[in-house]
């Protein structure tokens, strides 16, 4: 019953949004049609003077209904769309692969405005067994065989715990799982919320799991895929400040492709959104791309913490410097880069790094700023993109090395071979 219950309140929340979201898109779409209209008749006006005004009346009449129309049978479709939802034998859409994957790219865009008006389709942080939700208190009994030593695997912006199997390999967790000693678990969570504010729901999952889990916790190891790399570094900053008994566990952490000095993508989408809020016939795509969620704008500068963003304009050109925030003293800390060139030193390489992070900021050193990683405590791939991470053979190997009984070697770059490349 509590199933069939979420399943229909899912579907009937993305029926919704699908409709509103494509009346708004038709909307945007009659005011650009208005912004140029105005331009032609008010050049057409210094031709034949006033003779242009009732054309315009009447054009913009039509056009306006036009668009109201079009705009109105969007949401009425979505709302025919909700009718699936009674349908028998549906899956609930965050319980499969590629209907969690479809919430998931919702919440990376607009996760902060979903846990205002659809919370359905925003849960919070939890862990994940085959794609089911499980309280940390609970999850002892549900693990096989739980042992002292964890691996927390936490995904980045747009992905689930589905993302580590990419290409329809066995993940990392499920081969570290048999190869090393430990217990591997999936975190799955919003990252359209602030990074602080997933950083914060991290730290009181991790403090139940410790409090909970049914043997004592002798380590715990955090092996991040992009964003999950500042969350996990913003949780465990507030569980250190705290003296929370957890991060004292924390032996490693492996930040894969992470942003750790900001996304260039982010930076340019944040400027270009300014220039296009200045005419009137680009100002709808400058609200759409203003309408990016909080965890996106906090990829700008890689902010980890509330300081950074409370009490600002979060669409001002200028702000001030972010607050810089330690690596854990405690822990070991790797990280692994890409460069989607064969050399890393290729122009293109340089200039656009794995497609979304640069190799200095997945390493937390450029000019201006520097993190600390330990150069002996990375990796970097040529030939690949941001996405070849989560599932490479060349990460997998370092990965047991950083994570096993024996000490770890230096790890050189390496050009990934083609099972490794997505």
């Amino acid at each position: 019953m509590v199933e069939s219950k979420q399943r229909r309140a899912e579907i009937r929340a993305l029926a919704h949004l699908a409709g509103d979201e494509l009346g708004g898109a038709i909307n945007g779409i009659g005011t650009m049609h208005r912004a140029v209209s105005d331009h032609v008749f008010a050049a057409v006006s210094w031709g034949i003077g006033p003779a242009a005004r009732p054309v315009k009346t009447v054009h913009d009449a039509i056009t306006s209904g036009v668009y109201r129309v079009v705009s109105a049978g969007a949401v009425a479709a979505g709302s025919v769309a909700e009718l699936t939802a009674e349908l028998p034998g549906l899956p609930t859409p965050s319980r499969t692969v590629y209907g969690s994957g479809l919430i998931a790219t919702l919440q990376g865009l607009i996760g902060d405005n979903l846990e205002q008006e659809r919370p359905i389709l925003a849960s919070p942080m939890t862990f994940r067994v085959n794609g089911e939700p499980v309280g940390p208190r609970g999850l002892g009994a549900v693990v096989a065989n739980p042992r002292p030593r964890i691996v927390v695997f936490l995904h980045g912006l747009v992905e689930t715990e589905h993302a580590w199997r990419l290409g329809g390999r066995p993940s990392y967790a499920e081969r570290l799982d048999s190869d090393l000693d430990r217990t591997t678990l999936m975190v799955r969570y919003n990252s359209g919320l602030h990074i602080a504010e997933n950083a914060r729901q991290l730290d009181t999952l991790l403090r139940e799991l410790f409090a909970h889990w049914p043997v004592e916790v002798q380590e715990i190891a955090l092996v991040c895929h992009s964003m999950g790399g500042l969350i996990a570094r913003g949780a465990c900053h507030e569980a250190d400040r705290e003296q929370q008994d957890w991060v004292r566990r924390v032996r490693q952490i492996v930040c894969l492709g992470s942003p750790h000095l900001g996304a260039p993508l982010e930076q340019f989408v944040h400027y270009a959104s300014a220039v296009l809020d200045q005419l009137p016939e680009t100002r709808p795509f400058a609200r759409l791309l203003r309408r990016r969620s909080a965890g996106i704008r906090d990829l700008r500068q890689g902010s980890l913490v509330d300081e950074d963003w409370q009490d600002l304009d979060v669409d001002t050109l200028r702000r001030k410097a972010i607050q810089e925030v330690p690596l854990l003293p405690s822990a070991d800390h790797y990280f692994v880069t890409a460069s989607i060139t064969r050399s890393p030193r290729h122009p293109l390489g340089r200039l656009i790094g794995d497609g979304l992070v640069l190799p200095s900021s997945g390493s937390g050193r450029n000019r201006a700023r520097r993190l600390g990683f330990d150069d002996a405590n990375g990796l970097h791939l040529t030939g690949a993109n941001h996405f070849s991470l989560l599932n490479h053979e060349a990460v997998y190997s370092a990965l047991r090395s950083w994570l096993g009984d024996w000490p770890a070697v230096p790890i050189t770059s390496t050009t990934p071979s083609r099972g490794g490349e997505s």
